[in-house]
């Protein structure tokens, strides 16, 4: 099975399934003398771990982690870091009769198609649980990116029909509700669709919204490495996306080019953008501006 890493000079590979024994990332890259606040990296794996409220997943994991390789005295040594996450709610038997069923919208028949192999054990690799090794290794990448005062935010920016106003949020006001929706008020309609639909054994899809704060122009390259397009793949790698939009995205197709230009001024003498329809990339580079993206899951 190929595919399991990404990233180029920070590069991170993850491993394990969902209901085996459990998860880890082998972080490649991460340059020495990074002081490893450990804390900080179980506070992010806290924001993902499953069971957190009424409307996540029931699943109980603590998701505590073990960093075994790469630091030393709390600070990286330039060698791999490799992190382990034990699953301590593993439930393979609960997966038992699936072995000659395929569920709707799950992998389990491309997998068996591909491979020829079937694990009944939950998703396997496609499973969400995967994306606490991303996290793991995504808490690190913002311990060395906050060196540079790069700030990385997301938030649930539409449920089903309910959306989020635009705003400049902050992380408390994302935090301030298990839906991770910055406005009180669309957060408990959310919250209030999302118990509804349970009720009824179905699920819902929604939006989130990143924005990353502080990133300098010039990052990016203006063919196949375009910024744009590596940050397309990456949040469509994760399990049930099925849409990306960089800035406006879509709607700018359906307006004229004045409309969907950034117009240009002078601030202290040097040009600056004065809007930023393009979520912070012109020609596949970033352009200095905020980068903001939406990420559809079904």
């Amino acid at each position: 099975m190929a595919g399991n890493s990404f990233g180029g000079v920070f590069r991170i590979t993850t491993f394990g399934e969902s209901h085996g024994p459990g998860i880890g990332v082998v972080i490649d890259g991460c340059p020495a003398g990074l002081a490893i606040d450990s804390a900080f990296i179980a506070s992010e794996l806290g924001r993902r771990k499953p069971g957190q409220s009424a409307i996540t997943t029931q699943r109980q994991e603590s998701d505590g982690f073990k960093l075994l390789s790469g630091t030393y005295n709390g600070y990286s040594t330039g060698a791999p870091i490799s992190l382990w996450i034990e699953n301590t709610d593993q439930r393979p038997k609960d997966y038992a009769d699936l072995e000659k069923v395929f569920r709707p919208g799950h992998a389990d028949f491309t997998y068996l198609e591909k491979w020829g192999i079937r694990d009944p054990r939950g998703g396997g690799r496609s499973s969400a649980r995967e994306t606490a090794a991303r996290v793991a290794g995504g808490a690190i990448a913002k311990l060395y990116l906050a060196n540079f005062g790069i700030e990385i935010l997301a938030y649930t920016h539409s449920i089903g029909p309910v959306p989020c106003p635009e705003g400049n949020y902050s992380a408390e006001a994302i935090e301030a509700s298990p839906t991770r929706c910055p406005d009180p008020s669309s957060a408990r309609e959310m919250e209030k669709l999302i118990l509804q639909t349970q009720q009824t054994g179905d699920s819902l899809g929604g939006t989130v919204r990143c924005i990353a704060k502080g990133v300098p122009a010039g990052l990016g390259e203006p063919v196949f490495d375009r910024l744009e397009a590596d940050l397309a793949k990456a949040m469509l790698s994760i399990n049930a996306t099925k849409g990306f939009e960089m800035g406006e995205g879509f709607a700018l197709s359906a307006i004229n080019g004045s409309q969907a230009n950034d117009p240009m001024g002078l601030e202290n003498g040097a040009p600056t953008l004065l809007t930023n329809r393009a979520g912070g990339v012109l020609g596949g580079i970033s352009n200095g501006m905020p980068i903001w993206f939406t990420v559809a899951f079904k």
